[in-house]
């Protein structure tokens, strides 16, 4: 039996951060996965994978584009095979990596399945016990697959099974206008199937601000086969090899190849043994924890997907970090850090801090700018004016609230709104950087301009006229 001082459950970015971290402040750490290697979901079967994919995705719709610069390329050929060597290359690579990183900093790394057996000690694959003074619960989270779905076996995808690229349907239908479900819709209309996504609520990416949706939506129109919104998916069942589906609303039921199901996610909380512990979940599966991710069980802490909020893994490997501040004894600081989104299609959307639609549900009082991407030099020569760069705005102080980008790279450039939200900054501290012309980061310091009335490339009214 072997006593370790901190023990972490989930090798994926929330827990081999927080390992990596405890390791880092001097404690004795053991890391435990289901997978041979580190990395979890997002590196096996998630967010690395499926940003490979959307790579290659923007590469075929590129060569597509040239033409109208003057360059044309023949119809790619589609090597599926090749596609998915690389990217299990790509996986490979970065898994080992992280082994190599758990040798260095001292951490054991254990796979197999942990199992608590009280709130001080846990089984490996029910044979080996192991005791600890602190345990992590990282576990994550995985597709929910709603029972309606359940007589079309394989015919039936989810965010982890579409990513292997069994084939390329003819025809797709994507269940689910969420980011997960857009963006491999994305991926699989670019390798050429017809894809049509049916969403149950009025709108793509529900809750995301409509100014920074807009152009996406226009784009994914000329791309997808359909956008079925306010409509379901009421039966399917197999037909000659295909799902023969019905919707409500009075559209007319449609045979497709696959079906994506991208409808959510679930906390992975079932069958670790947590009922011989004080830790508490509710009735969607989380863990319950309070402001210092404490379980109800004092030597237990959760981090990531499984306590809910924002199912993000850059959200878990700063609850990660959070974590092991507080049992290092340091002081963690209590400030609330701006958790930046990402959807990864094209054009991208990403944003962070207040939102218009949060403002104006709060009833709170703001000032908003933006900037059309049409007037920037850099977007217009990479032929992509479709984006916009906006700002939420305090009316009083003039600080930074909130921001949002739609465009390419537009994830790139939301660092910079992150950062200027989490130190205060004004929106003349924007407007008074200098940035690189040309490039599109300009077109974060002409939003903040604009809100002066004083942007170079647009005419917009002084900030009193844009009050909301």
């Amino acid at each position: 039996m072997n006593k370790k001082r901190v023990i972490v459950l989930g090798a994926g970015p929330g827990g081999y951060t927080a390992a990596f971290l405890a390791a880092d402040r001097g404690m004795n750490v053991t890391l435990i996965d289901e997978n041979l290697k580190p990395g979890g979901v997002c590196l096996h079967k998630g967010c690395i994978p499926s940003k490979s994919l959307l790579h290659l995705s923007r590469l075929i719709e590129e060569t597509r584009h040239a033409e109208v610069c003057g360059v044309k390329f023949h119809p790619p050929e589609i090597d599926l095979d090749r596609i998915r060597e690389w990217n299990r290359e790509v996986i490979s690579k970065m898994a080992n990596g992280l082994s190599t990183l758990c040798k260095q900093r001292g951490v054991e790394f254990i796979c197999g399945r942990a199992h608590f057996l009280d709130g001080n000690s846990l089984s490996i694959n029910n044979k080996d016990k192991i005791f600890f003074d602190h345990c992590i619960i990282a576990t994550g989270s995985q597709p929910t697959c709603p029972s309606l779905f359940s007589n079309i076996g394989n015919h039936a995808l989810t965010s982890t099974t579409a990513l292997d690229l069994e084939n390329i349907p003819e025809r797709l239908l994507v269940v689910g206008g969420g980011y997960i479900g857009l963006e491999m819709g994305t991926v699989y209309s670019s390798l050429g199937s017809q894809v049509t996504v049916v969403e149950m609520t009025g709108d793509l990416l529900a809750g995301v601000d409509r100014d920074l949706v807009r152009p996406l939506f226009t784009r994914l129109k000329s791309k997808f086969e359909n956008i079925f919104l306010n409509t379901k998916v009421v039966f399917c069942e197999m037909q000659n090899n295909q799902v023969s589906v019905q919707f409500n609303g009075g559209i007319e039921n449609t045979c497709y190849d696959r079906i994506l199901l991208a409808v959510g996610r679930r906390p992975n909380t079932v069958d670790l043994g947590l009922e011989s512990t004080k830790v508490e979940i509710n009735d969607k599966g989380f863990i319950q924890v309070d402001d210092r991710f404490q379980t109800g069980e004092p030597s237990i802490s959760a981090i990531g997907d499984v306590v809910g909020g924002a199912m993000l893994a850059h959200k878990a490997s700063a609850d990660g970090k959070k974590v092991i501040a507080i049992l290092a004894d340091s002081r963690s600081s209590k400030k609330t850090s701006s958790i930046p989104a990402v959807v990864f299609t094209d054009p991208e959307i990403a944003w962070c801090g207040l939102t218009e639609t949060e403002a104006i549900n709060d009833d709170r009082k703001i000032q908003v700018a933006k900037f059309p991407w049409g007037a920037s030099g850099r977007a217009q020569t990479l032929g992509r004016p479709d984006g916009v760069t906006k700002l939420i705005i305090d009316p009083k102080t003039e600080q930074v609230l909130g921001a949002g980008v739609t465009g390419v790279g537009a994830g790139e450039l939301i660092g910079e709104c992150v950062l200027a939200i989490n130190n205060g900054l004004k929106v003349k501290d924007l407007a008074n950087s200098i940035h690189p012309h040309p490039t599109l980061s300009e077109t974060l310091m002409e939003c903040a301009e604009s809100f002066y009335g004083e942007a170079t490339h647009i005419y917009k009214r002084p900030k009193k006229q844009q009050s909301v």
